[in-house]
């Protein structure tokens, strides 16, 4: 199990020779951003891996005294440049910067790791991270197949790590579309007023058409490898392919190797608050129906319809292409009421019932602070590998273009070889044994 700098001075008995750990202003140095001032063991820093687009959104490539962004890594030239120069310019010093994610990682300095790669990595990743004793920050889907996230859930908790999945809907913020937060339909649906089972429908009308149009080109040309790219790096575990510029950096995710389309841009933002509204953190699906044409072995393309359905009877249904703008439709749907979006309900005078009943219970949702007293965030690799799983589900019925049944304790399909074998994908070495 890893340890922070000041577990490690601690353990050193450095106390027991007299020696002190000073705060920075003994030493004439000011926060950045005029920030107020940490002592070095309080202070905890960040690395991130992959400097493309969601690298440089402005929740995190940040830096303060409290969370220090001290390092980044890409295997492009360009990005990782552009990295360096964005720190200079924003923090006025030079971010230590690599190419390869294995030295970022032996950096005994750096304390959480954030994995903004396509998918195909952060498996891999995010077990290494684990086993050099970093945290995790990762971006979403959490992982690209569901045997890799077993091997997350696996590492996280073997060397005593703290991970986030960055989706924050289950804990903040209103759904895209659908005009409220997670809190007043977790009360509804744990109130029982809208009866057993429940279906949740997330369509065009809840904004779920947007970035649904992933989708990977057929037949790609190959094209040279621009000087700047490590493009063996890129693609690491996944099968080697001709390069074509569609097949990295913004348009990834239309591809099979890398990333699973829109439904795996999307749909973990979308099905994750719903496993926690509906109770269903410790569970799956046990079966998976789709509508959609038949796919290309290679490039991702569209689909209408998966339907999820639970073993008590509740349902997700997702609705893609041909529900893009449809009109007023349940969010919700129970034996007794239904809930629209903008949290208008069927039932007379919700609110003021709601407003009697206790609120959700507390969960940790300051990742920081998690780090620190070593608790689990509010959506930690368990939770999150829950619902990335019920997206992978998705995909590979999708890919398989059938009816997929499923069984949540062992998380494996019931008599469907093709499949399973599409839990546990073949690998590239090193890569292979890495995870």
């Amino acid at each position: 199990m890893g340890e922070s700098r000041r577990d490690f001075l601690k353990k050193a008995g450095l106390g027991a020779l007299g020696l002190t750990i000073l705060p920075r202003s003994v030493f004439g140095k000011m926060g950045e951003a005029g920030s107020r001032l940490v002592a070095p063991s309080d202070q905890i820093t960040k690395g991130i891996i992959g400097t493309g687009s969601i690298a440089f959104a402005r929740q995190h490539f940040s830096s303060d005294d409290n969370y220090r962004l001290i390092s980044v890594c890409d295997v492009d030239a360009n990005h990782l440049q552009r990295a360096i120069d964005r720190g200079k310019n924003d923090y006025g010093r030079t971010l230590k910067a690599f190419h390869d994610f294995r030295d970022l990682l032996e950096d005994p300095e750096l304390d959480v790791v954030h994995i903004c790669t396509p998918p195909h990595w952060h498996g891999i990743m995010a077990v290494a991270a684990a086993r050099a004793g970093k945290d995790i920050f990762c971006e979403k889907p959490m992982t690209r197949t569901i045997g890799e996230g077993q091997k997350v859930v696996e590492a996280v908790k073997k060397y005593g790590r703290v991970f986030r999945l960055d989706t924050w809907f289950r804990f903040t913020d209103t759904f895209y579309g659908l005009g409220t937060t997670v809190e007043p339909l977790k009360k509804l649906i744990d109130s029982g007023l809208l009866g057993w089972p429940l279906t949740v429908r997330i369509s065009g009308a809840t904004g779920f058409a947007w970035k649904f149009y992933w989708r990977g080109m057929e037949n790609l040309e190959p094209q040279p490898v621009p000087p700047e790219l490590d493009y063996d790096f890129w693609l690491g575990p996944a099968p080697v392919k001709p390069y074509h510029p569609h097949r990295v950096h913004g348009s990834f995710r239309g591809y099979w190797d890398y990333d699973n389309g829109g439904l795996g841009d999307m749909g973990q933002h979308y099905i994750d608050p719903v496993q926690y509204m509906l109770g269903k953190d410790d569970t799956f699906p046990v079966k998976v129906e789709v509508d959609a044409p038949q796919q290309h072995p290679d490039a991702v393309g569209i689909w209408r319809r998966v339907i999820y359905t639970y073993e008590d009877g509740c349902k997700i249904i997702l609705e893609g292409e041909g529900f893009e703008s449809e009109g007023k439709v349940p969010y919700i749907e129970g034996p007794n009421g239904k809930v629209y979006k903008g949290f208008e309900c069927t039932i007379p005078h919700v609110q003021d019932i709601l407003n009697e009943l206790p609120d959700p219970a507390p969960r940790h949702t300051d990742f920081l602070e998690c780090v620190r007293s070593r608790q689990h965030f509010a959506l930690d690799e368990i939770n999150g590998h829950h619902s990335c799983t019920i997206v992978n589900m998705g995909a590979i019925a999708v890919r398989l273009g059938r009816t997929l049944h499923f069984d949540p304790k062992t998380q494996t399909f019931i008599g469907d070889d093709a499949a399973n074998q599409l839990i546990n994908q073949p690998m590239r070495e090193p890569w292979a044994s890495m995870i």
